[in-house]
């Protein structure tokens, strides 16, 4: 275990603890636990969520890729932020994947791609709308869709991996919170946690996903807040969705009076969290 990975662990589950507790499932939503996407680790495993009012319904669909430093998290964390998505209508799968550094990278995108490979091959036996997948991601869960959406749009970025998304696919939009963009090529100790060969030019090069955008990109809703700690980067990926003509709408939430931090929207209690999703599921329905 890295220093940095084991200290962000106790952080960010004692604020996590915090956030969540007395949280339960809400009686309108269905959910399907501990479904097995994979046979290399217990962390390959969803849990998908669908309203109640929706039964024997074909509803488009919202896959959660989690945040956390790609050292941290798993779907138990994730729960109740994806199944307030579920109550907006949509089925929502929420899933852990392998976390560096015991698994290092691609592995937690090799997880990211087996689970829309999942949603694809499964659609019929869950009333799952194949033809509108979508992608939230938070933080690293960020970096790490938007690395997927290039993989998926970019063929000569995705030749560079061992895995294939499913044929013709491309998730039809996605939403980026507050996310990790600007990789740098410094070699700090998250990348050596995260990278095999502990962050060389080339890997962050490669996980850099500013560089291999292409204006096939899908649409993305961008968002950030006043005391996000990564919120410098939101601007920087806007300009670049901009400048590629990728159609995306920014958000900047918190005012003088609202202080909101990173990842906000994660948080049930706040009205802000409320909004920022409602806003996020308006702007998927653009695309149905």
């Amino acid at each position: 275990m890295s220093q940095i990975a084991d200290q962000l662990r106790r952080d960010f589950k004692a604020s996590d603890d915090i956030r969540d507790a007395g949280l339960t499932t809400p009686e309108d939503v269905v959910r399907y636990d501990d479904i097995r996407y994979g046979d290399e680790s217990p962390l390959q495993a969803l849990d998908l969520y669908r309203p109640r009012a929706a039964e024997g319904k074909t509803l488009p669909v919202i896959v959660s890729v989690h945040g956390g430093g790609w050292v941290y998290g798993d779907k138990e964390r994730y729960q109740y932020y994806c199944m307030s998505l579920a109550q907006r209508g949509f089925a929502v799968v929420n899933f852990s994947y392998r976390l560096a550094p015991e698994w290092k990278y691609p592995a937690g995108m090799e997880d990211t791609n087996a689970v829309f490979h999942w949603v694809i091959d499964n659609a019929a036996k869950y009333g799952l709308d194949a033809g509108h997948v979508f992608g939230v991601g938070d933080s690293a869960g960020a970096h790490m869709l938007s690395i997927y959406s290039c993989i998926c749009t970019n063929p000569d970025y995705a030749a560079r991996y061992d895995f294939a998304p499913p044929e013709g696919f491309a998730p039809a939009a996605v939403a980026l919170n507050c996310g990790a963009y600007v990789m740098g090529n410094e070699r700090n100790e998250l990348m050596a946690a995260l990278l095999p060969g502990g962050g060389t030019d080339e890997e962050i090069a490669l996980i850099s996903p500013l560089e291999h955008m292409t204006a096939a990109f899908p649409p993305a809703f961008v968002m950030t807040a006043n005391e996000d700690m990564l919120k410098p980067q939101a601007p920087v990926l806007v300009a670049r969705l901009s400048e590629l003509d990728v159609p995306f709408l920014y958000r900047y939430y918190g005012g003088r009076d609202v202080h909101l931090g990173h990842v906000f929207h994660c948080n049930m209690r706040l009205d802000a969290a409320a909004l920022c999703n409602d806003e996020e599921c308006d702007f998927f329905r653009r695309f149905l």
